[in-house]
């Protein structure tokens, strides 16, 4: 039997379910743990847990564009051109810090990483408050995302130090 259309109701609370607290906070503790690694082993050890940590961080970068990406099929109307762009960005951003850590460039990494977190930081609560991502997102991602940009920057010092 064919559909020709769908209609979809949500009733969506401000507040975090828990498992946006556990699958939300979670992926970043590993890179706050990946930043005291380095500061702990220094030497090869601390290279090879930094170079893991950024393979990490890239990983969540892509997913969160992924998630976005999935939350704009869902936007009423279709997706938004918004939409499409953040994607995009993080995408690229999260794909770009891929290839420089890949060929060496562990600071031009972190920065390409420290700013999909921090855009996703301002973004998410600007997208749940147009009823583009769930509304939780603007409690969670403000608290959760300078998790993983304090990991990434402590990371950053590191390699200056």
């Amino acid at each position: 039997m064919q559909q020709d259309g769908r209609r979809i109701t949500v009733t969506e609370r401000p507040g975090v379910p828990w498992l946006a607290v556990l699958f939300g906070y979670g992926p970043m503790l590993p890179l706050l743990a990946g930043a005291a690694g380095v500061w702990w082993w220094r030497g090869e050890t601390g290279g090879t847990i930094q170079q893991v940590t950024l393979l990490w961080a890239s990983a969540i970068l892509l997913f969160l564009s992924g998630v976005r990406r999935g939350l704009s099929f869902r936007t009423e109307g279709g997706e938004t051109l918004a939409q499409i762009a953040t994607v995009l960005a993080l995408f690229g951003l999260g794909f770009l810090a891929l290839l420089a850590q890949a060929f060496g460039y562990t600071v031009p990494a972190l920065v390409l990483l420290i700013l999909g977190f921090a855009a996703i930081a301002v973004l998410d609560p600007i997208a749940a408050a147009r009823g583009e991502a769930p509304l939780f997102f603007a409690r969670l991602r403000p608290l959760q995302m300078p998790l993983g940009i304090l990991g990434l920057a402590a990371l950053l010092t590191l390699h200056y130090a």
